[in-house]
């Protein structure tokens, strides 16, 4: 039986993200933001602000993944294409990135709607992951969704030295049986470097649409649509 389980629900959370704490992590956002604008380096802007405010881990965390330079926001907005334009062809998509957001949403866990528009996750799994009970929820939304688009293929990207990544292709080629979308499943070392050469690519890492040609924010509407209860935090204004 698979476990039952939270992804990404820390309950400091309802402390880290008070209305009170809101209102001191949009103030330490508009600061990020305006020396980052003036090229200073993102990380050492957020240990300095974070610093001052006295900002907990997770805090910073979530202002580095709301936060987003005026170039690059210019350049992810002109590279993102309307989610009707997935009929027109193949879609690669960032498995984990994927997968880990809508698992988070479906938890009730803390995610965050970053200056570009993407919505992205607190959970830093870094390298390992387990299959839980939304796993198979995330799937059946992200077919729900697919059909509803007609997706004419679909390409998955995982990354091999993750844990359970091998469990995680056959879960999502066996929910494919009743897709009817041609979907492949593909391990590789690392995702980020072949989908930021790709085109029609869904994430909502920033690195990778930075550098990808074009690039789909499927997450946040398959959230929009079907995970209405989801707990978006917008540290905009």
């Amino acid at each position: 039986m698979t476990k039952v389980s939270k992804r990404g629900f820390d309950e400091n959370d309802k402390r880290w993200f008070s209305n009170k704490e809101l209102i001191r992590l949009r103030k330490a956002k508009e600061e990020i933001e305006w020396l980052i604008n003036r090229d200073y380096k993102i990380d050492s802007v957020v240990n300095f602000v974070g610093d001052r405010y006295q900002f907990s881990l997770r805090q910073r965390d979530a202002l580095k993944r709301s936060l987003c330079c005026n170039e690059n926001k210019k350049i992810r907005k002109s590279k993102q294409l309307s989610i009707d334009k997935i009929s027109e062809g193949p879609i690669c998509i960032d498995g984990f990135n994927l997968i880990i957001t809508l698992e988070v949403a479906l938890s009730g866990g803390t995610l965050i709607l970053g200056s570009d528009n993407s919505i992205r996750d607190l959970a830093g799994l870094r390298g390992t992951y387990k299959i839980i009970d939304k796993t198979d929820e995330a799937l059946n939304l992200i077919g729900i969704f697919l059909k509803k688009y007609n997706c004419k293929g679909v390409k998955f990207y995982l990354d091999s030295p993750v844990s359970n990544s091998g469990n995680l292709k056959y879960k999502i080629l066996d929910y494919a049986n009743d897709w009817k979308i041609k979907t492949e499943v593909e391990l590789v070392n690392n995702a980020d470097v072949i989908l930021d050469k790709l085109d029609r690519v869904v994430s909502s890492d920033a690195a990778i649409i930075d550098k990808c040609i074009s690039y789909f924010n499927v997450g946040k509407s398959i959230i929009e649509e079907y995970i209405k209860e989801a707990n978006i935090i917008n540290l905009g204004e």
